[in-house]
């Protein structure tokens, strides 16, 4: 988790918050692990989602910024590491898990601790290096051969893989599914390595913080549901077009929301 500093407003974010708000949103029971210190606001979760903290100095920040060439992060603080030894035992049993680093602060082992589970990856915290000052710059995702073989699910953005085109590729050969999201444009959906479109939701922006973070929560959730990674990324894309209409996770959707927000998108593509 981290804090935003986002327009001169500083908020709850990090990709773990947004992915474990849309499970909760969508009716999953919800346990977290993450490390933060005493500045993370304690209301940020509703009381039901268990959260397992590893205490921290402070919690993780970045300052968002833009320029010409898109999204500018900025690492402000960084909480402490996770390893294997602080997930509790019982939640090595979940059916599904969802690793999401954001400063290289989770450990690649740990994707080898849900033996029985489906777990999915958003490694864009192992793609980032901290230049001086604190600016993020891309590096190659060097700890792959450690999580890919555990993963069924593989979740970037365009933005992360742009620097790395052909060792992402390999990447998606590797999971059963894979997806490259793409802001407002949709997504590229990898089924055993064959790559399909996925067609955006429309939605008015408001803030696309955490959008590609809800995508992933989703998209693993739906293919756990209905084993259908078509059915499930129609689904991930419109949860994602929802969150995007309020400031941070206002407006993630709840189960009937989503389904009646996916049969308006399929009536609108034609099925």
């Amino acid at each position: 988790m981290t804090l935003d500093r986002i327009a001169g407003a500083i908020r709850p974010g990090g990709a773990a918050y947004y992915a474990a708000l849309a499970a909760h949103r969508l009716g999953l029971r919800v346990g977290l692990v993450t490390s933060c210190g005493p500045d993370f606001p304690e209301a940020a979760f509703p009381d039901d989602v268990a959260v397992v903290k590893v205490d921290a100095a402070r919690t993780t920040i970045f300052e968002h910024s833009r320029s010409p060439a898109g999204r500018v992060l900025r690492l402000v603080a960084r909480a402490g590491d996770l390893d294997a030894d602080d997930l509790p035992a019982p939640w090595r049993q979940a059916p599904l898990a969802l690793l999401c680093p954001v400063a290289g602060e989770v450990d690649p082992l740990l994707a080898a601790c849900f033996a029985d589970g489906s777990l999915g990856v958003l490694p864009q915290g192992w793609m980032r290096e901290r230049e001086p000052e604190g600016t993020i710059a891309p590096r190659l995702w060097e700890d792959a051969t450690l999580v890919l073989p555990h993963t069924q699910l593989l979740v970037v953005s365009e933005e992360d893989v742009a620097p790395f085109g052909g060792a992402a590729l390999e990447w998606f050969q590797r999971v059963p599914v894979a997806a490259v999201t793409r802001g407002a444009r949709g997504g590229t959906l990898f089924v055993n390595g064959e790559a399909y479109d996925v067609a955006p939701d429309p939605a008015v922006e408001r803030d696309a913080t955490g959008a590609g973070d809800v995508f992933a929560a989703v998209l693993l959730v739906e293919y756990h549901r209905w084993a259908d990674p078509w059915e499930a990324a129609a689904a991930a894309a419109c949860a994602a077009a929802a969150s995007v209409e309020g400031l941070g996770a206002t407006t993630l959707p709840d189960q009937g929301a989503l389904d009646a927000r996916l049969a308006a998108y399929r009536a609108r593509l034609g099925g």
